[in-house]
């Protein structure tokens, strides 16, 4: 019995151990172009005054940039800039209203292209 149980030993290690080197390298520098999640710990206080009064700032301003771009997609589609002010107007603040996390002064996902 003895020699089975150091084999099993020996195989998780040599299976768990190139796993945990590879999810560290993947953390700190990930050049596929996946996701990338950055963490913060942001205090308690700041976690209430953005839930209380940043993310409805922000999602009033995600509605008032949708309604802005549509008013001016015409001036937008002939300058040929369609596509920077959809990002301005709308993403930018939808992006910090719903994907940021609770607190957090930047945004936690971030796609290197």
């Amino acid at each position: 019995m003895k020699p089975f149980r150091v084999l099993a030993f020996i195989l998780a290690l040599v299976v768990a151990l190139p796993c945990l080197s590879a999810d560290l390298e993947v953390a700190q520098t990930n050049s596929s172009g996946d996701p990338v999640y950055d963490v913060q710990a942001p205090p308690g206080y700041a976690m209430i005054g953005d839930l209380l009064v940043a993310r409805p700032l922000l999602i009033a301003a995600t509605v008032i940039g949708a309604g802005v771009f549509v008013v001016s997609l015409p001036f937008t589609a002939l300058g040929g800039n369609v596509g920077a002010a959809g990002k301005a107007l709308v993403v930018d603040p939808g992006k910090a209203a719903f994907v940021r996390c609770l607190g957090c002064t930047e945004s936690g996902y971030n796609r290197r292209n």
